[in-house]
């Protein structure tokens, strides 16, 4: 590689770190680092130095953490919106890294991003649709559609649907500081060490697992219904759980009763391929910030989104 070619940065900002990366002009990564999300100031600035020692860079992408204000031309975008992750709500996200590097910056969610990162390079791979939905902390999709990600009057916030909560097999309250027991507040890595006391990772009841797994085939079937992607993947760090994906494909199979047949999958087999985990692992979301990157700064054959 020519030691002076520009190079595409890509961040995931999560809730509880940043992964950063630089990328090849063909979008292959080249180098990662860790970032403990701590204070906006420290983390944004420790994203910077990443940077700044690894130019000439062409541009950022940035997948983050939201709700946050996606629409260039607003007055607040680049901004977090009104989230929980205590200090972070209304902080500006791009306008420090594009003043301070000289360069274009895009922005988008880390759900998008990750669909993104999976539709070039993973599980959606020469797929029309495809959604990503993850299931960590929170509880979040992103989608990409006919080839662009998906926005409206601002980002989905498919986290916070309504799914059937049956106060007698689950008396928990929710966690959702906003809506108590929608989707996030009864799914979401957080409402499972609320409600058990223990982070996901450590709880191994096969009860516990058959009522997260009926959740999240609540979400997957009106995600079916109300988008058509097809494929849905799951990610996050509640997924890794190796008995959670095959329970959501058995339980997805009996709430879709047949309806409305092929092509949505009606066996066993077919829901294999329609609901997976992440191809590219851990590495879905900066994947697709390195190409929300390479977008914002094209090269001679730019990617479409």
């Amino acid at each position: 590689m020519d030691g002076n070619a520009p190079v595409y940065g890509g961040i995931e900002a999560g809730g509880t770190k940043w992964v950063c990366a630089v990328a090849d002009a063909g979008g292959g990564v080249l180098t990662t680092e860790v970032i403990p999300t701590t204070t906006p100031e420290t983390t944004i600035r420790a994203a910077v130095r990443f940077f700044e020692d690894r130019r000439p860079l062409a541009a950022i992408g940035i997948g983050t953490f939201g709700p946050v204000d996606v629409r260039p031309g607003s007055p607040t975008y680049g901004r977090v919106l009104a989230t929980p992750k205590p200090g972070w709500a209304h902080v500006d996200v791009v306008s420090p890294l594009r003043a301070t590097l000289g360069v274009p910056v895009r922005l988008d969610t880390d759900v998008n991003a990750a669909a993104l990162g999976e539709w070039r390079r993973g599980a959606g791979a020469g797929l029309g649709t495809l959604a990503y939905m993850t299931v960590g902390t929170g509880v979040g999709v992103g989608a990409v559609v006919n080839g662009g990600l998906v926005h409206g009057l601002l980002h989905p916030e498919f986290g916070h649907i309504r799914v059937p909560h049956d106060l007698v097999r689950d008396p928990f309250a929710g966690s959702c500081p906003f809506h108590g027991d929608c989707l996030e507040g009864l799914a979401s890595g957080e409402a499972m060490r609320r409600r058990w006391g223990r982070p996901a990772e450590h709880l191994d009841d096969p009860s516990v697992w058959e009522l997260e797994a009926e959740y999240v085939a609540l979400a997957v079937l009106n995600l079916t219904y109300a988008l058509s992607p097809e494929r849905i993947v799951v990610g996050g760090g509640v997924a890794k759980n190796p008995a959670l994906l095959p329970a959501v494909r058995a339980r997805l199979l009996a709430l879709a009763a047949g309806y409305p047949g092929e092509p949505v999958p009606v066996d066993a087999a077919a829901m294999d391929e329609y609901v997976t985990g992440p191809f590219l692992g851990d590495r879905s979301g900066v994947v697709g910030a390195v190409e929300l990157a390479r977008a914002a700064r094209p090269a001679p054959n730019p990617p479409v989104l």
